[in-house]
């Protein structure tokens, strides 16, 4: 069974720092994207970023480009979210999920942890 789960989640006060985790479960993930999605109370899930699990190269939302970076280590099947200088407007849930390199479905999701930023 294929199983992405999220950790790492909490308050935190405007300007700090969380780093999520995101562990991947049940298959290898070699040839797929791995993203991360928030979506805040009232709104639309929306794209944080991601990462081709194979090579490693990233991408980011314009709204955390220089404060976010995702990783991810091979050896432990795990993808990172590093979140700097937060905002309260960061708060939100935060999800990972993957897709095939070839798709531009996600078809796994994880349950998602919540992000909040206090001011």
């Amino acid at each position: 069974q294929v199983q992405l789960v999220e950790s790492g989640g909490g308050l935190v006060q405007a300007g700090g720092s969380l780093r999520l985790s995101c562990a991947a479960r049940g298959r290898t993930f070699s040839n797929y994207v791995m993203g991360w999605f928030r979506q805040a109370p009232g709104k639309e899930r929306e794209s944080v970023g991601g990462i081709f699990w194979s090579g490693g190269s990233t991408y980011y939302a314009d709204s955390v480009l220089g404060r976010f970076s995702i990783s991810r280590d091979n050896a432990k099947n795990t993808v990172y979210l590093q979140m700097n200088s937060l905002k309260p407007e960061d708060t939100a849930v935060y999800y990972c999920a993957a897709r095939p390199i070839s798709s531009g479905s996600y078809n796994y999701w994880g349950q998602g942890t919540q992000v909040t930023v206090s001011s």
